[in-house]
C-alpha cells in the first residue's frame, strides 16, 4: 500500500502512563488479553472486538499482526496483546492516525491540494501534498495545526472499510485524487481498505486508533519539498512533518530534545569547528575533509586498525576501480546496476566500486586454501562509491563516497560461532571505547513460510540462525528475532547503537552469506582431503567511518572525549611578553604526545577563552606574567571551569591521566 515506512531517528519520549484494565472482562473459555509485558490482564471472546477493554490502549496484536481495537479478534487466534504508546507498533499507529488528521485539515482548509503518501516516521509522521508551485507558508502552517487540533476535538469515529478495487478507484477519481488512483491500480488484490472519519477518506491499510479524539498533543513541525515516490523526475510536493503525544508534557520533553537535536546537528557543527565541508563546484554527497577533522578520522581510524590487529585480522587494500566483469559475477551489477558508477574506456565497461566484497574473496582465491589456513579475516577501511539521489543526501549520514570498516570472515561450519562471538567481542569493545553501552540487537532470518525467496539450501539457513542466536546468547546480548527481515542471500545480526538523545542507529552488521562464495565457488581442503564451501562472514562495526563520525559529532555535540579531539590543549599567552614560555609550554605538551596549538593573535584573554570554549577545546593553558615568573599555568577545563594554576609536569601528568582513564 501507499503507506510506506519512512526511515528517521526517534527521540525517545518518557515513558506513559500505565495501561489500566477493565479487569472485569472474563469470557468462559474466552481468549487471553495481555498487556506489553505478557502479563495477562482479561480475556475476550472469539469474534469480539477490544474496544473499551483499556483507556490506553491503541491497537491489539494477534499472531505477528497488529489490529484496529474495533476489528473482531481473528479466528486462530490463541492470544491477543494490548499496545499502548509505549509500543513501537501501538506508537506507530497513533502517529499513523495523526498522519491522517493532518491530511484532513490540509483538505479542509486547501480543497485544491492533492493526497499522496502519509507515513508514520520514528520523529512522529509527514503527509505530502500537491499544492503545485505553492509552498506553505509558515502562517498556513499555524492555521493547519489549529484545524487538526479542532479536527482531534470533534472525536470522529474512525472506520476502516473494504470495499472493491473499482470502487476506490471511482471514488478517488470523482475527488481528482490522482495518486491514490495511481496507487491503486498498482495493487493487485480486488478489494481495498480506506479509512473513514467524518467527511475525510483516505487509502491505506491501518491500523489506526479508534477516534480522532485519542490523539491528544498534535505539532506540526515543519514543511519541505518532495517528490512523488523520491523521484526528482517526477511532481514536486510539498511535505508537512508533525508530532504527537498523549499528553503536553510528553509533547513539551520532545520538542526541547528536538530543539538539542538542532543544536547538535553535526552539519552544523562541522561547519563551526571546522571540520569538514561540502561545496557545490565538488558535487552532491561529496565530503571534503579539513585539517581538524582528518585528524580525527585518523585517530578513528587508527585504534580500528590497532584493535583489529590484536584480534587476528590481516589487512588488504583493494582499488577503486574494477572491471565490470568481476561485478557481474557477483551479481551486484545485476541488482544494483542503477546505484553504481559505471563507464566505458576503450569499448570496455568499469566500475568504479560500490562494495569492497569482491576484492576480499579476489585475496581469498589467489591460491588453494586448506582447512590448515582459517580463519581467515581480511580486513580493509575501502572507500566506496554508490549512487545517491540528491534528495536523500544528509551531511556524512548519507553520501555518495565514503569508507567502509569492512572485513570478511573465512571458516569453516565448526569455527562459525567462535568467530561470531568474536565480532560481538570485539564490537562491544570498538563501542565503549567511543562511549556508547546502550544497544538494541536484531537477529535477522528468514521467513519460513517463503523459502522460496532465499539463496542456499534449508540445512545451511538453519546452522546459520541457530549460530547467530548461539553466539548472541552466549555473549549476553538480548536480542529480538526479525523473522522476515533477512538478505535473500543470508541471516545477520544488527546492532543499533543509542546516542546521548536517547536516538537509534545502525552501524554493526554481521551478515553470513550464502551468495558470493556460490558465485565464487569458494573452497577450502578440508582434513578429509575434499573441497568444502567456505563459510562466509561479512561483517562492518563502524558501518562507514563518514556516518560514524557524524554519530559521534552529534553524541558529544562536537565537545570529543579527549583521546579524540583535534586540539587537546589551547595555550593562551596573556600578553606578548609571555609568548616565548607559552611556545615553551607548547612544545614540552607536544615532546609528550599531548596536540596543543599555541594562539598567538593579538586578541583579549577574554576573546582567546571564548574562541577555545567555542572551538570545544577539553583544557587551556592560560599563561601570564605570574605564570612565566613561577614556571606554571593556570588551567581551564571544560565543563569544570578554573582549575588554578598547576606547574607544567603536574599539568602534563593531569592530560595523560584523563586520557588513560578514558581508555577504560
Amino acid at each position: 500500500m501507499h503507506c510506506l515506512q519512512g526511515r528517521a531517528f526517534f527521540l525517545a519520549p518518557s515513558p506513559p502512563s500505565t495501561l489500566k484494565y477493565a479487569t472485569s472482562w472474563k469470557v468462559m473459555g474466552g481468549i487471553p488479553v495481555k498487556n506489553g509485558k505478557g502479563h495477562v490482564v482479561g480475556e475476550v471472546g472469539r469474534g469480539d472486538n477490544l474496544l473499551g477493554f483499556s483507556d490506553r490502549a491503541l491497537v491489539y496484536m494477534a499472531g505477528r499482526d497488529v489490529y484496529d481495537l474495533s476489528a473482531p479478534v481473528p479466528d486462530g487466534a490463541e492470544e491477543v496483546y494490548l499496545l499502548g504508546f509505549d509500543d513501537p507498533r501501538g506508537r506507530e499507529a497513533y502517529w499513523h492516525t495523526s498522519s491522517h488528521i493532518l491530511a484532513q485539515a490540509v483538505k479542509e482548509l486547501f480543497p485544491e491540494a492533492k493526497l499522496a503518501i502519509g507515513p508514520p516516521i520514528e520523529t512522529g509522521f509527514y503527509y505530502d501534498f500537491d499544492i503545485g508551485e505553492a509552498t506553505f507558508s509558515p502562517e498556513e502552517l499555524e492555521a493547519i495545526e489549529s484545524r487538526a487540533r479542532e479536527i482531534i476535538a470533534r472525536d470522529l469515529a474512525i472506520e476502516r472499510l473494504e470495499i472493491k478495487k473499482a470502487d476506490a478507484i471511482r471514488l478517488f477519481s470523482e475527488k481528482g485524487e490522482v495518486y491514490k488512483v495511481e496507487l491503486l491500480r498498482e495493487i493487485p488484490d480486488e478489494k481495498v481498505t480506506i479509512y473513514r472519519q467524518g467527511d475525510f477518506v483516505d487509502l491505506c491499510r491501518g491500523p489506526h486508533l479508534s477516534s480522532t479524539g485519542r490523539v491528544g498533543h498534535l505539532k506540526v513541525l515543519s514543511a519541505s519539498g518532495a517528490y512523488w515516490r523520491g523521484d526528482e523526475r517526477g511532481p514536486r510536493l510539498q511535505r508537512i512533518y508533525g508530532v504527537s503525544f498523549p499528553t503536553e508534557e510528553e509533547l513539551s520533553e520532545f520538542l526541547e530534545r528536538l530543539e538539542e537535536a538542532k543544536r547538535r546537528d553535526h552539519r552544523r557543527l562541522g561547519v563551526l569547528l571546522d571540520l569538514f565541508s561540502f561545496h557545490e563546484e565538488a558535487g552532491p554527497g561529496v565530503v571534503i575533509w579539513h585539517p581538524k577533522g582528518a585528524l580525527v578520522r585518523d585517530i578513528i581510524e587508527d585504534y580500528w586498525r590497532k584493535v583489529h590487529a590484536e584480534e587476528g585480522y590481516e589487512f588488504i587494500r583493494s582499488p577503486h576501480l574494477f572491471r565490470s566483469k568481476l561485478w557481474e559475477i557477483s551479481g551486484h551489477l545485476g541488482f544494483y546496476r542503477e546505484n553504481m558508477y559505471v563507464f566505458n574506456q576503450d569499448g570496455e565497461d568499469y566500475v568504479i566500486k560500490p562494495m569492497n566484497c569482491p576484492a576480499h574473496i579476489l585475496v581469498y582465491k589467489s591460491k588453494k586454501r586448506s582447512y590448515r589456513d582459517l580463519p581467515m579475516r581480511l580486513a580493509e577501511l575501502g572507500t566506496v562509491y554508490r549512487y545517491e539521489r540528491s534528495g536523500v543526501l544528509h551531511g556524512l549520514f548519507r553520501v555518495r563516497g565514503f569508507t567502509q570498516d569492512d572485513a570478511h570472515i573465512f571458516c569453516s561450519q565448526d569455527q562459525f560461532v567462535d568467530e561470531v562471538r568474536g565480532v560481538i567481542r570485539l564490537t562491544k569493545r570498538i563501542l565503549r571505547r567511543f562511549g556508547f553501552q546502550d544497544y538494541k540487537v536484531d537477529l535477522s532470518v528468514r521467513d519460513p513460510k517463503r523459502p522460496e525467496k532465499y539463496m542456499g539450501d534449508d540445512e545451511g539457513w538453519l546452522l546459520a540462525e541457530r549460530g547467530l542466536a548461539e553466539a548472541l546468547a552466549a555473549e549476553g546480548l538480548p536480542y529480538e528475532v526479525k523473522e522476515g527481515e533477512s538478505a535473500f542471500y543470508g541471516p545477520k545480526i544488527d546492532i543499533q547503537l543509542h546516542d546521548a538523545l536517547g536516538r537509534r542507529h545502525q552501524c554493526t552488521t554481521i551478515q553470513v552469506d550464502f551468495n558470493i562464495p556460490t558465485r565464487f565457488d569458494v573452497t577450502y581442503v578440508g582434513q578429509d582431503g575434499l573441497e568444502h564451501r567456505v563459510v562466509m562472514i561479512h561483517r562492518a562495526i563502524l558501518g562507514s567511518i563518514e556516518r560514524f563520525f557524524g554519530i559521534l559529532l552529534e553524541h558529544y555535540g562536537g565537545a570529543f572525549p579527549l583521546w579524540l579531539a583535534p586540539v587537546q590543549v589551547a595555550v593562551l599567552p596573556v600578553v606578548s611578553e609571555v609568548n616565548p614560555y607559552a611556545a615553551k609550554i607548547t612544545s614540552a605538551l607536544k615532546d609528550k604526545g599531548i596536540r596543543a596549538e599555541f594562539d598567538l593573535r593579538p586578541e583579549r584573554i577574554s576573546y582567546k577563552i571564548r574562541e577555545a570554549e567555542t572551538q570545544k577545546v577539553p583544557f587551556m593553558a592560560i599563561v601570564g606574567k605570574r605564570e612565566a615568573e613561577s614556571g606554571r599555568v593556570s588551567v581551564r577545563k571544560r565543563g569544570k571551569g578554573d582549575l588554578g594554576p598547576v606547574g607544567l609536569e603536574e599539568f602534563i601528568g593531569m592530560i595523560l591521566g584523563e586520557m588513560k582513564g578514558e581508555e577504560g
